[in-house]
Order: C-alpha cells, then sequence, then structure tokens
C-alpha cells in the first residue's frame, strides 16, 4: 500500500510537493494535502477524508516512495487506500509531472506501510 514515483531527484520532487502545500497564493498551490504538526506525514484535507489515512515520504536514490500509516486505533478501509493512492497520484500527474517518469501504487502492503 505505498505509491512509488521513480525520478533523477526524488527530495527535489518531495521538496516542492512540501512549497506548493505551504504556498499561500492560489496559483499552483495544492490545497487538497496538509502536513501533520510534527512534519512527517501528510494526510488529505477534505472534511471526508482527513485523517483517515496518513502517508510518510521515504526519499530513495531514484525512487521517491509514500508508505501509508494507519490512524491511531483505527484500520484504513479499501475505500480510504484508494482514494489516497490515486488522488496523490492525480496530484502529481497535475503538479509536477515534468519530475518523475514513473508512478505505481502497490494493491497490498509493502516493506515499510503501518498498517497493522
Amino acid at each position: 500500500m505505498a505509491v512509488f514515483f521513480t525520478c533523477e531527484e526524488p527530495q527535489a520532487l518531495l521538496d516542492a510537493f512540501q512549497s506548493r502545500i505551504e504556498q499561500t497564493e492560489p496559483k499552483d498551490s495544492i490545497t487538497t494535502w496538509v502536513r501533520s504538526d510534527d512534519g512527517r506525514f501528510y494526510t488529505h484535507r477534505a472534511n471526508d477524508w482527513a485523517r483517515k489515512a496518513w502517508f510518510r515520504p521515504v526519499v530513495g536514490p531514484s525512487t521517491l516512495t509514500f508508505n501509508i500509516v494507519k490512524p491511531v486505533n483505527q484500520a484504513i478501509s479499501t475505500v480510504a487506500y484508494a482514494y489516497y493512492h490515486g488522488h496523490l497520484i492525480e496530484t502529481f500527474l497535475a503538479h509536477f509531472d515534468a519530475f518523475f517518469t514513473d508512478a505505481r501504487a502497490t494493491a497490498f502492503p509493502a516493506i515499510n506501510d503501518l498498517v497493522g
């Protein structure tokens, strides 16, 4: 249950994502994702989806991975899993298509996912 973005500069891609979330000007800003208070995770901002799951970014040599993390004392539903993964890929395609060459989501838990 992870999302992988294949790219030459994974840290630059993550920095661009963070910057667009924190951007106050509406042009090109990302308003659908928010960082956790400690800055380590991302969740969806919409009322129906907020805090249903979290993503933890992991920067690798040629991959930016977002591992899914379940909320405290709550399971992640299949619908929430699908929404989060699909929407994250949609966000990156809409804003950062020039930063990566490939995006994929796993159907089952991946290494470093925290779903149990």
